[in-house]
């Protein structure tokens, strides 16, 4: 029997869209706009001023502080300007716009084949994804370099590389284990390098034999190394579950899964690792799914960062009664209210979705269903019904901060109540509150 966790649900996948579409590289636009927050943290450093010339690869925003990643050129061309520019979460953050020259120039000595990695110490190896501006591509974008040096006192025994893709319409991961099942498998060694682990797990979910059968033989006979078909149910790609699938090992309440030793890598986060050790190519482009019943031609692209979404929706071709546009999917994806934002680091899809009759959600009727359904055992109930009133103070007493946003809540609730919605205000309020506290302390301690 395929292996799973308690809870969540298995929403129409609606993958048949796309899946079967191989990869297209996507046109270079007339102007690519490059945002300096495209990862969890602090946003890069713009280090390039208007009017000069950069050549692909080259570092156009320079990594801040401990949790950050760098900005690469995603081509060669002119910077035409250095500006805010609007973000796929709905605020404006520094951007480098550049007009691209058509030549697809590389910065002297990038994607050039090195002719030996043996001899690059683990340390060496953090430094070149730290370098390549790597974060994590399965949406979350936490810069890679950062879960590839863990604390001293964090022993990492085992690695798991998350082929799952659980998210419906996404299938860009699909086709690139299709694609390039022994490059995946090449840089989950180099991360085992880095890392020190005794073991490889790779999960992948049901729905994907051929991508299992791939990654598998591409594994070899190691036995250090395991696949692993997982049960098709979402979210089966979320960390925590997926450690509890595949090891049945529980990350504690607030934790991380390095305290219970492990470390999780996206397929695709590990390709590009691969890319940046072999070839020596840092991030400036990456593959994403457009997908979903409002475009007539569903895609798998190859696309470079800092395209804007309009263009690849044009290229999709729009149907008349398209209403809504996701990044991501359909149950943790972002609605954007413009088309006018850029492709980041963290863009696995664009869902276009078409119009739909308005619900109203009503009073919590006590039915239990979302409490069935959590993957996290909480009581989003009580979650949604203290947050509806603004008492956050009660909601951190269900343990607010440790829902994951996965959205299983509101898929399954009779009521159609925003539960996510109203956790996501609510944890904002939460981290406010906290930042207020630090700057007290800070002020009275300097005082």
């Amino acid at each position: 029997m395929a292996k799973t966790f308690s809870g969540g649900v298995h929403p129409p996948e609606q993958k048949y869209l796309s899946v079967d579409k191989p990869f297209v590289t996507f046109p270079i636009p007339e102007q690519l706009v490059c945002l300096m927050s495209q990862h969890i943290g602090v946003p890069a450093k713009p280090v390039v001023e208007k009017n000069a010339k950069v050549k692909r690869g080259q570092v156009i925003g320079e990594a801040v502080g401990a949790v950050s990643c760098a900005v690469h050129a995603p081509t060669s061309g002119t910077v035409l300007a250095v500006e805010p520019a609007l973000h796929p979460l709905g605020r404006k953050v520094d951007a480098v716009i550049i007009q691209p020259d058509g030549q697809d120039t590389w910065a002297d000595g990038l994607s050039k084949c090195r002719d030996n990695i043996t001899n690059l110490t683990p340390e060496e190896l953090v430094k070149i994804v730290k370098e390549a501006g790597i974060a994590g591509m399965g949406g979350a974008t936490f810069p890679s370099h950062v879960k590839l040096s863990p604390p001293k006192d964090k022993k990492i025994d085992t690695l798991i590389i998350n082929g799952v893709e659980c998210e419906p319409y996404i299938t860009c991961d699909h086709r690139l284990m299709l694609d390039f099942p022994e490059e995946i498998i090449k840089g989950a060694r180099l991360i085992q390098t880095m890392l020190g682990t005794k073991e490889i797990h790779v999960g992948i979910e049901a729905n994907k034999p051929d991508a299992f059968e791939k990654i598998k033989a591409a594994a070899g006979n190691g036995s250090d190394i395991h696949v692993h078909l997982l049960k098709v149910k979402y979210p089966q790609g979320a960390e925590k579950q997926l450690i509890k699938a595949i090891l049945n090992r529980d990350v504690p309440a607030g934790g991380l899964p390095m305290d219970v030793g492990v470390v999780v890598h996206n397929v695709m986060t590990t390709y590009y690792i691969y890319k940046a050790v072999y070839c020596q190519e840092p991030m400036t482009e990456r593959y994403l799914t457009i997908t979903g019943e409002g475009v007539a031609k569903p895609q798998n692209l190859l696309v470079r960062l800092g395209t804007p979404i309009s263009k690849i929706l044009r290229s999709a071709e729009l149907k008349g009664n398209s209403q809504k546009i996701i990044l991501g999917g359909p149950m943790m994806g972002i609605s954007q209210y413009s088309a006018d934002v850029p492709v980041t680091k963290g863009t696995n899809g664009i869902l276009v979705q078409e119009e739909s009759p308005s619900i109203e959600y009503s009073n919590c009727i006590r039915c239990g269903s979302c409490v069935e359904h959590c993957p996290m055992k909480l009581v989003p109930s009580e979650l949604s019904i203290k947050l509806e009133h603004n008492r956050v103070d009660l909601a951190q007493e269900y343990n607010l901060m440790d829902c994951m946003e996965c959205g299983v809540c509101t898929y399954v609730c009779p009521a159609y109540r925003p539960i996510v919605q109203w956790v996501k205000f609510g944890k904002a309020q939460v981290i406010k509150q906290r930042q207020k506290a630090k700057k007290i302390v800070r002020r009275n301690h300097r005082k």
